[in-house]
């Protein structure tokens, strides 16, 4: 199942590179609805996370699933395996295509069985990018962010995901452990000489693409610049050599 859900992630549409996934991180849905009307058929596959989704997101999936754009719904779930479940089991009626959740062994374990038979494309979020391996002690774990990051990319492929979200500074430890058929998505991206804002663990995306991600998810760097479209054709033909 990995295999057929990371090549249904991969689909592009014509004149968009399929890799670069813009994360619409603005508070109102009018807001969203804007700025992808302004970035057109510059960029095909969109992230709605909490910001969003509980503005009117949710909702605006179909629009943008009726304009051929895909959907990744970053939702990083994590509950009771039923109530997990139960979830995915929804949101695979909302022809979403990519959706995360936590790495935790069980939560995955039942998110695939949900999902199984649909084209959804299962992430397991492994270690926040805005998390350092202080952040981790502080937090009560043993293992250091690679280590932790290494032994939930395993679990994960253990257990049929679609793919690892994850630092592109993992990026190619992770590719090593899942193989080349999982999908490897990394937040975090920056362009050469852009900011880091919150985020601890960076990468520009020919680095990034370098080490093994398959899709760079790319937030302020397109969504406060001045022209959303010009700074997304700008991260492809980086992410291209150009």
């Amino acid at each position: 199942m990995a295999v057929e859900q990371a090549r249904v992630a991969d689909a592009t549409l014509e004149g968009a590179d399929g890799r670069l996934i813009v994360a619409l991180d603005v508070p109102t849905r009018a807001e969203a609805e804007a700025l992808v009307a302004r970035l057109g058929d510059t960029v095909s596959f969109y992230k709605i996370g909490y910001q969003l989704a509980f503005a009117g997101g949710l909702d605006f999936i179909r629009e943008l699933k009726a304009g051929g754009k895909r959907v990744f719904l970053d939702m990083k779930l994590l509950d009771i395996d039923n109530t997990v479940a139960k979830a995915v089991e929804t949101i695979c009626r909302m022809d979403v295509d990519m959706l995360t959740v936590h790495a935790y062994p069980g939560t995955m374990r039942a998110a695939v069985a949900a999902a199984s038979g649909s084209p959804l494309c299962l992430l397991g979020v492994t270690v926040l990018t805005s998390m350092d391996s202080a952040d981790l002690v502080e937090a009560g774990y043993v293992l250091e962010a690679a280590g932790l990051v290494h032994r939930r990319a395993a679990q994960a492929s253990a257990a049929g995901m679609g793919g690892i979200v994850c630092s592109a500074e993992e990026a190619a430890a992770v590719r090593g452990i899942v193989g080349p058929a999982m999908a490897v998505v990394t937040p975090g991206i920056r362009p050469s000489g852009g900011e880091k804002g919150d985020q601890k663990r960076v990468m520009t995306p020919t680095d990034a693409l370098a080490a093994g991600a398959s899709h760079l998810v790319v937030g302020r760097p397109v969504v406060h610049a001045d022209d959303p479209a010009a700074a997304a054709r700008a991260l492809v033909a980086e992410m291209n050599g150009r």
